[in-house]
């Protein structure tokens, strides 16, 4: 018989409610956060100007520290190809075509010289890259997660972060959905079993610490 759902909270307490420790080498990984989500007329359009705002901030912060500073993109081949069945499911993915000016970073949000992007086929930033051998060569521990959407490539990067046995840390304003009840449950449940959710403040007095 399956467990009385009662009280969400109460319902994952004991069994969920555990915690990471914040490492001593953090790097900022930036999701996808990319044109196809902020242009009003993509198919991706997610309305998430408030998480680009805060992205743009700890961008800022992850700067001023040194800390190491990823973004991520996604490109397929024209007719996705390469897109296996992730392409075939999702139609809208063609937006990000070689060549799609939707899969390009905001102007406030672009890599400079030496930031390294990890160009991606699926959902997690691990899956098919370089990305675990490239964050074990920086020396780091911990990877402080944003970008979108957080029901996707989010979620699926921050449980391949903890599979490679790094310590992810989501930061929740920093990440955004086509709707807040996927952003708010995915929030939920990586905090419960795979990940520590922190604020934007937090995540920013972590990183002004080590400057």
């Amino acid at each position: 018989m399956a467990k009385d759902e009662g009280d969400l909270a109460s319902n994952y307490q004991g069994a969920f409610d555990g915690h990471l420790p914040f490492g001593q080498r953090p790097a900022l990984l930036i999701v996808d956060f990319v044109m196809a989500y902020l242009d009003p007329a993509s198919p991706l359009y997610a309305g998430v100007e408030d998480a680009l705002a805060s992205n743009e901030r700890l961008l800022a912060a992850a700067r001023a520290a040194s800390v190491p500073v990823l973004f991520t993109n996604v490109e397929y081949a024209p007719g996705g190809a390469d897109g296996g069945v992730f392409y075939r499911k999702v139609p809208a993915l063609k937006a990000f075509d070689r060549g799609s000016p939707l899969g390009a970073f905001p102007p406030s949000l672009t890599p400079r010289d030496g930031e390294l992007v990890v160009t991606k086929q699926y959902a997690s930033a691990f899956f098919g890259t370089t990305l675990a051998s490239t964050l074990t060569a920086l020396d780091v521990d911990t990877v402080l997660i944003t970008g979108l959407s957080t029901s996707g490539c989010v979620r699926a990067t921050a449980l391949d972060a903890c599979q490679h046995g790094f310590l992810p840390f989501v930061v929740r304003e920093a990440c955004g959905d086509r709707h807040q009840a996927p952003h708010e449950a995915n929030l939920f449940d990586l905090q419960a079993k795979y990940a520590e959710v922190i604020a934007e403040d937090q995540a920013i007095a972590r990183l002004a610490a080590l400057g």
